[in-house]
């Protein structure tokens, strides 16, 4: 499993060497290509067996998904500081503070895991989200350095990629190092792991140089936060975003335990699903930039709608280890979709001296209703099953077909204007 490792390692260097060579783009980003995934590892961790290991810790299951749930609003906590602290000290300063954040959470996770207390485990999982609030700003500092706004797709397809190294070399960390520390349910040792991981990454960040966004794309004083938030643009945006974020994050954080705890496969068989859904989430990167020359925004976010409810349809036919893994491959396409195109249509929405606070409010929704959602998730799950888990989420997506709809009319709306 430790060669799986090296393998993933070796593949994420070539990968990285080989785009510079297509894509010429600043050394931020490639940093950036590189070193997030070492930290974003804790992630797919946390999802995968932060279930399985709470069960086995907490006195009540059904709060199995609370580490996840407390990640995820770390995440949204730390948004809003993230983007203030990046502002004020710079993208390098944050992004070393919520390195910081990561290799805390990492030590506590290792104690608590040791010591079999939920209690410690649930913070750990806190602040893993708040030190991940500050990786996930970094997407805004790439799209910063861009020098035409038509770029801004093809560098976040290419940082999106770079999570599917993430994907694999979460579970395999877990796996790997499941019984490196003697504790009384194995996965001590993987925080330790994840622990070395993350200083690799710090290393690796010394030679990223904050860069200030290009001011001459814009004029004009920063408005209040509300008149931003009645523009059109910004609400498609922002819907797009969250809502995929937060059915993807719901039907995902029910399904290891739905596998493993309740229909009984195995965890080699749940590491696999999971492995592969979260490499689904970033493996269309590679094509998305074409898809969004071709296909346009608004047909990307119209394809990612319609993915999503294949999933429900294939989520409903049965319990098999097939139909958990195709729906939940699809789940992470659809994510992919939503999220570009959520995110790419963002900056529209603002002056470059309003991105702070219109990224860091973008962020605390985003995250905070995918944090309702995976708490949600849990406790749908052990009251009323997986297919309840599933039934719950056909509104949001018809939610989704009417924002997509809204934005057609927006688009019609504009195109007479001019």
């Amino acid at each position: 499993m430790l060669t799986n490792i090296l393998i993933t390692v070796a593949l994420l260097l070539i990968t990285a060497f080989i785009l510079s060579r297509v894509f010429v783009l600043p050394r931020n980003i490639w940093l950036l290509f590189i070193s997030q995934p070492l930290v974003m590892s804790s992630a797919p961790i946390i999802v995968f067996i932060g279930g399985i290991l709470s069960t086995k810790m907490a006195s009540d299951p059904s709060l199995a998904t609370l580490p996840i749930t407390l990640m995820i609003l770390g995440v949204a906590a730390g948004a809003i500081p993230a983007a203030m602290l990046a502002k004020n000290k710079g993208r390098k300063f944050a992004v070393y503070t919520g390195l910081f954040f990561s290799l805390i959470a990492a030590l506590i996770a290792i104690i608590s895991a040791k010591l079999a207390i939920f209690e410690l485990f649930s913070l750990a999982s806190l602040l893993f989200g708040i030190g991940g609030a500050f990786t996930q700003q970094l997407r805004f500092a790439a799209i910063e350095s861009s020098l035409d706004d038509e770029d801004i797709p093809k560098i976040l397809s290419i940082l999106m990629l770079s999570g599917v190294f993430a994907a694999f070399l979460g579970p395999e960390i877990a796996l790997v190092g499941k019984d490196w520390i003697t504790s009384p349910h194995g996965y001590a040792g993987s925080f330790l792991l994840l622990a070395v991981f993350i200083l690799f990454s710090m290393i690796m960040m010394v030679a990223f140089k904050d860069t200030p966004a290009n001011e001459s794309k814009v004029s004009g004083e920063a408005r209040p936060l509300k008149i931003i938030a009645k523009q059109p643009i910004f609400l498609i945006a922002i819907f797009t975003a969250t809502i995929g974020f937060a059915l993807m994050s719901y039907l995902m954080t029910a399904t290891p335990i739905s596998m493993h705890h309740i229909q009984g496969h195995s965890l080699q068989e749940t590491k696999w699903v999971i492995q592969s859904h979260i490499a689904a989430m970033y493996i269309p990167s590679l094509f998305t930039p074409w898809l969004v020359k071709y296909l346009k925004l608004k047909g990307l976010m119209l394809i990612g709608t319609l993915i999503y409810t294949i999933v429900a349809f294939i989520a409903l036919s049965g319990h098999d280890v097939m139909h958990y893994w195709w729906a939940l491959i699809l789940l992470g396409i659809g994510w992919n979709f939503l999220f570009l195109v959520g995110t790419s249509l963002l900056p529209q929405s603002y002056h470059s001296s309003e991105r702070h606070k219109v990224q860091a409010t973008n962020d605390f929704v985003l995250f905070g209703f995918q944090a309702a959602a995976s708490l949600l998730a849990g406790w749908v799950l052990f009251t009323g099953g997986w297919h309840w888990v599933v039934i719950t989420s056909l509104p949001f997506i018809l939610v989704l077909l009417i924002v997509v709809l809204y934005y057609h009319l927006y688009q019609k709306k504009l195109a007479i204007e001019e």
